[in-house]
């Protein structure tokens, strides 16, 4: 189980991965140019780290790494990313790794300007400071009065050699050479607190943005305005002029409009009105290109294009994930590759866990989708629908019709949503006669097949309707399936059973084709959420009362019962081979679920170590289970930990003395003795090796990995004689010495060891050699007979026993006769041999017969 308790800081089972469908926050975007890639690239923050973006494909390019603060401004020059978290910032190298942090201001920084070697921050004191960014040194520290003049912007003004132009919440402006420390000139202002500054095309014309919504044109240089706009939307959050030849201004406002204003005409020329479902945060227009990049808190970076007879921008690129809280989440498919999402800002996206150019968005529900279109009510926001609280989806037949089905938050009709079109489908689907508007759709599935879905309503009826004519096709239940609302419906996979739960504590079993129902149980507690694991039939049950029923459709049983979650469990998910159930909760808690390991003895479905109990293990006082629910018991260290550790068994080599027991050998190395003359025969070769015309001359190397070269031996004594000792050539063998050791001490192991180590070929040599022609003795081969009675009496490697002996009688059958030492001992092991035997073929014999009975009785 997983869960918050036992001070643990991770998880044991899994580990973070990575986030899906974030982009953008409301902190505003930089943009710069690379002189190295020709490249215009965007950067964008999304909380404690940034990401940077190719603007020619909109491409992830880079993940910085993260910092320990929430990032709350940002900044960036030709080769460094600035970014402020706190009273703190640091400068990022290739658009990821800190390089540099800049640490000296007491309250929090929310102005970053970069300025040539230096950079300047200013925190929310009024305290400006310059660095050096390769040296992190303060240059000058520059302390204002709030109350007089609190900076609210910066802007380095164009080809005005160290000097900035700072804006305040109080409505004047000042002009400060920082190379001198000097205060040029003071700009009075309008009386209204200035939010944004932003450097003309002209030189010494700056805009002004003001908390009243007004634009000023202003020349800095006579303190003279040009020009003025308004906008009625509130503030302006940021300005961007355009580079490319058309005199065209735009400004951002907190309602997610954008105003278009014509520089040399001095009017407003068009209005993008909900570029952003939340305030702009900054819009920037590249350097003499018709294209506008824009983000903002909605979690979205949106690039427009400047291409229209009448100016107006359009949609050329965009990155864009939810901006509300989610409401639902589902894999679409079995790849696990598209997630499917519902959030609250009422829209519906896809996500993909591969790359981020498969993301899409399904869009808004729309309640008429021909009128909007007829007649273009873009702004309406009445025509759209509420969000989605439930869905189903089933990729079956996503390519003949829609795939998805999903209910709304207080809507009757349920909607149809294509994933292939990416749009919202042909049908709302809902009974006719019903007209209230009391009555809401809460639960949703499809068949398995894609042909079905099944909606239940806060009425307690389920509906059953086709997915490609959107026709009725019944209902469960002659009046309703259930007295209260319906919390969950599903279907098995084959079509054959749905199951549906309500509100006031029943589950029901119905037939899927005709309706009828089956089976009906009553719940220890009102339900809250269910899921249908349909490859295992397990049914997954959230109670109100915060525990978890588990039950098998087939038995219609509740097979296991967790608790353990202290608030409402919001949703479920089994692991794709149901053994995992994992769960959801308002106590902030993910906990799984192992469902086999509900069984009292867990050595049925895990490894568990059974260690043998010492003879004065006293067992432990246990109380017998009561008929209550089971309460959440702190569990001793011993069966919260289970040891790991196998007790490994080292099996002796004989079990018993009484049992016989063969070698570990494999056969080759015994069962051919016999038939090695066979063996030889067929090996021999046909025809004698051909000699070589001209055979070349080798010099003869040392075995080794690296050649060399053997050197011919030095004959130093020039007495030693030439002829050679044949003694040499009759040396015994380390096996014959041993048997004659065996003679004398009795013991034939080291004898036995040796003889296992040699191949079919080498045994036959060895036992050949034993005879006195062959340089053997009549001893050895009597101590030969005895390491085989040696064998046979502690009944060990009988099947060695039996070859060695059988090759030694056939090499040796015409000697052994004439020597009475031999003939001796050729007796004993003969009865030997046949007491064994005489018992193993008793026991081969019983057991033959008791096969045979069983099978041939007829039972």
């Amino acid at each position: 189980m997983e869960g918050g308790t036992g001070g643990r800081t991770s998880s044991a089972l899994f580990a973070g991965f990575r986030a899906l469908g974030l982009f953008s926050n409301d902190i505003p975007h930089v943009v710069r140019f690379s002189a190295l890639k020709r490249r215009f690239y965007v950067t964008t923050c999304v909380g404690k780290s940034f990401h940077t973006y190719d603007v020619q494909k909109l491409s992830l390019v880079a993940v910085s790494n993260s910092v320990p603060q929430d990032i709350c401004c940002m900044a960036a020059d030709g080769r460094l990313v600035f970014a402020a978290y706190g009273n703190v910032f640091s400068a990022f190298a290739r658009n990821k790794e800190v390089v540099h942090t800049f640490k000296g201001h007491k309250a929090e920084i929310h102005l970053l300007q970069p300025f040539g070697d230096h950079i300047i921050s200013v925190d929310t004191d009024s305290i400006l400071i310059i660095w050096h960014i390769y040296s992190e040194e303060e240059y000058l520290q520059l302390t204002f009065d709030k109350s007089v003049f609190k900076i609210s912007a910066i802007l380095h003004p164009s080809t005005y050699l160290n000097k900035i132009l700072l804006g305040s919440e109080q409505g004047s402006l000042q002009l400060w050479n920082v190379k001198s420390n000097k205060l040029l000139y003071t700009f009075l202002g309008w009386k209204i607190g200035v939010t944004a500054l932003q450097q003309a095309p002209a030189v010494d014309v700056v805009a002004v943005g003001l908390m009243s919504g007004q634009v000023i044109i202003h020349n800095i240089k006579f303190d003279e305005t040009l020009m003025k706009f308004r906008q009625d939307w509130g503030p302006i959050t940021s300005i961007s002029f355009r580079t490319d030849g058309h005199p065209v201004m735009a400004a951002g406002s907190p309602c997610g409009h954008i105003g278009l204003w014509d520089l040399e005409d001095k009017k407003l020329i068009n209005q993008m009105r909900n570029a952003h479902s939340t305030a702009i945060a900054g819009l920037t227009f590249l350097h003499r290109e018709p294209l506008l990049v824009t983000n903002g808190a909605d979690n979205a970076l949106r690039i427009w294009i400047f291409d229209g007879p009448t100016g107006e921008g359009r949609l050329l690129r965009f990155r864009m994930g939810h901006s509300a809280p989610l409401t639902k989440i589902r894999y679409y498919g079995q790849n696990g590759q598209q997630i499917l999402s519902a959030s609250q800002d009422g829209t519906l996206q896809s996500f993909s866990t591969i790359h981020e150019k498969f993301n899409k968005s399904l869009g808004h529900g729309l309640i008429n989708k021909k009128r909007v279109k007829r007649k273009g009510l873009q702004n309406a926001m009445s025509v759209r629908l509420p969000p989605i609280t439930k869905f189903a989806a089933e990729e079956a037949r996503e390519s003949d019709w829609d795939s998805i089905i999903a209910c709304h938050q207080g809507k009757l009709s349920c909607s149809t949503w294509n994933y292939q079109r990416s749009t919202i489908g042909a049908y709302f689907l809902k009974p006719k006669e019903l007209k209230t508007d009391d009555i809401t759709a809460t639960a949703v599935d499809i068949t398995s097949c894609g042909n079905f879905a099944v909606i239940g309503l806060s009425s307690g009826t389920v509906d059953v309707y086709n997915m490609q004519s959107g026709i009725h096709r019944g209902s469960f239940g002659e009046d309703q399936a259930h007295k209260g609302s319906v919390r969950g419906v599903a279907v098995d996979g084959l079509n054959q059973l749905t199951i549906t739960t309500g509100s006031e504590g029943l589950l029901k079993f119905w037939n899927f084709k005709n309706k009828i129902l089956i089976h009906s149980m009553s719940l220890d507690s009102s339900p809250n959420t269910m899921l249908l694991h349909r490859d295992s039939g397990i049914l997954g049950l959230a109670l109100d009362d915060f525990s978890i029923s588990v039950l098998d459709i087939e038995t219609r049983k509740i097979v296991r019962e967790f608790s353990g979650h202290h608030g409402q469990i919001n949703d479920l998910a089994f692991s794709p081979d149901g053994r995992w159930l994992i769960s959801a909760s308002m106590d902030c808690t993910v906990r799984t679920w192992d469902l086999p390991s509900g069984w009292s003895n867990v050595s049925l479905y895990s490894v568990v170590s059974l260690r043998p109990l010492p003879t004065d293990y006293v067992p432990s006082v246990v109380m017998l289970p009561g008929t209550c629910q089971t309460q959440d018991v702190e569990l001793s260290e011993e069966t919260i930990e289970p040891s790991d550790e196998m007790i490994e068994y080292d099996s002796p080599e004989q079990l018993n003395e009484q049992l016989v027991t063969l070698s570990l050998l494999p056969e080759s190395r015994w069962k051919n003795l016999l038939n090695l003359d066979v063996i030889k025969k067929k090996n021999k070769p046909k025809e004698p090796p051909k000699v070589p015309k001209s055979a070349p001359f080798f010099i003869p190397t040392i075995p080794g990995l690296v050649p060399r070269y053997a050197a011919p031996e030095q004959n130093n004594d020039p007495h030693q004689s030439k002829v050679v000792n044949l003694g040499i050539l009759a040396q015994k063998s380390d096996f014959c010495l041993k048997l004659e050791e065996g003679l004398v001490n009795n013991k034939y192991e080291a004898a036995l060891n040796l003889l296992k180590e040699l191949g079919p070929s080498g045994i036959e040599t060895e036992l050949r050699s034993l005879s006195p022609d062959c340089g053997g003795s009549i001893e050895v081969m009597q101590s030969f007979l005895k390491m085989i009675r040696m064998m046979l009496d502690r009944k060990r490697d009988f099947e060695l026993a039996q070859a060695y002996l059988a090759l030694f009688l056939k090499l040796h059958l015409k000697l052994l006769p004439s020597e009475p030492v031999l003939l001796e001992e050729l007796t004993k092991l003969s009865s030997q041999v046949e007491e064994n035997w005489i018992h193993l073929q008793s026991l081969f014999n019983q057991s033959m017969c008791i096969l045979n009975y069983i099978k041939s009785a007829l039972l």
